[in-house]
């Protein structure tokens, strides 16, 4: 077969086009580079385990336990009181780890307390003495439906939640213990696998960064979802976030909070105001941004666009009261008890009561100190 001229430079000029379109498709699917981090000095500023006065200059603390880094802590800070109240928090989170189950949500709960009494002490909130929550069984089955719980405006509750900006209605604020398990990130998994017909209350995010517009001088929060969230059904779930078109979004999404804060920082010196902007900012969006305590970085947003279920109050809270509500069938009624661990809902139970006590020391420390803890052997 002879090729002539005319096909040789019809073939040419097929090639030179394919290339020329091939360019162009890369260049339209070239992953952009990140839109830059608020940055103030050399340190990025970063989404913190604490919710109240981070420290945003402090590297993550690598410890396999935050017992001794806090005792340090608040001896440095020569807060006697406060330390002592931690001190009878680590007993009886020790003594928790060798009970049974009908037996540890008493000693737990009593964690609870003393640790809470310790950072509202250190951080000079003043509380009633009184627990500030209580629990009933309404008539009918034994189920968590019917297990009520009441978080009163006085009391170690309360001040917890002044502490985290938290308001509770007079006279009483009434729950089930089913509404608070499902509001609780780190039993969210076995929540829904208890009761499937519930709508997943918290989205995993991929990564959550704060980062800025230098020529418009603001700044806001930027999440990606991950992939098998990155759709319609998926965004559908979130208010407050819409998609970024600076970056390509095929595989997943990139996500912007609508809400800014200013962000003026020549040479990453933020002016004052640009820092009070944000502090405003990082309280506001920081209550819906939920973490598993974990050896990995596991982030959650929680929805808001529920019509049922959902609660308005933080993890610290919540984990609080409902442990107080099984301390009193452990203390009281543990038959009552040991019915509910033998129920549908038991291993729910079971994992609220074993989980929960690693996830709220973890946060009550952060919020003593400002800083993140992570496990040891792990990169950061």
């Amino acid at each position: 077969m002879t090729i002539n001229n005319r096909t040789i430079s019809i073939l040419r000029e097929n090639i030179s086009k394919n290339s020329s379109d091939i360019k162009e498709l890369k260049g339209r699917i070239k992953v952009k580079e990140k839109r830059p981090s608020i940055k103030n000095s050399k340190s990025e500023i970063t989404v913190r385990k604490a919710i109240i006065n981070p420290d945003f200059s402090n590297k993550t603390v690598l410890t396999d336990s935050t017992w001794h880094y806090v005792e340090l802590f608040l001896r440095e800070k020569k807060d006697k009181e406060a330390l002592n109240y931690w001190y009878q928090a680590e007993n009886f989170f020790k003594a928790t780890q060798s009970l049974d189950m009908l037996s540890k949500p008493l000693t737990t709960y009593y964690c609870f307390l003393n640790a809470t009494k310790a950072l509202l002490t250190f951080h000079h909130v003043n509380y009633d003495l009184q627990h500030g929550v209580s629990g009933e069984r309404l008539p009918g089955k034994i189920n968590i439906q019917n297990e009520k719980i009441s978080i009163h405006p006085k009391g170690v509750l309360s001040g917890l939640c002044n502490y985290l900006k938290e308001t509770i209605q007079t006279p009483k604020e009434n729950y089930t213990l089913k509404d608070i398990l499902y509001n609780l990130e780190y039993i969210h998994r076995a929540y829904i696998m208890t009761y499937s017909n519930q709508s997943e209350l918290y989205i995993p995010l991929d990564d959550l960064r704060f980062v800025h517009d230098k020529d418009r001088k603001e700044g806001w929060l930027e999440v990606i979802l991950e992939p098998q969230d990155s759709n319609k059904s998926g965004l559908s779930k979130i208010t407050g976030f819409s998609i970024d078109n600076y970056y390509n979004n095929s595989e997943f999404y990139v996500l912007r909070r609508n809400k800014t804060f200013i962000w003026d920082a020549p040479r990453n010196n933020p002016t004052l105001s640009s820092l009070n902007s944000f502090k405003r900012y990082y309280l506001n969006n920081r209550k819906n941004l939920r973490y598993i305590f974990s050896p990995n970085k596991l982030w959650y947003l929680k929805r808001s666009n529920l019509a049922n279920g959902i609660i308005d109050k933080g993890t610290l809270p919540l984990t609080f009261a409902a442990m107080h509500r099984l301390s009193e069938m452990s203390r009281y009624d543990p038959n009552t008890l040991d019915k509910h661990l033998s129920s549908s809902s038991g291993w729910l139970i079971s994992e609220f009561i074993t989980k929960s006590a690693f996830q709220f020391i973890d946060m009550i420390s952060s919020e003593i100190t400002g800083d993140d803890f992570r496990v040891t052997g792990f990169r950061t």
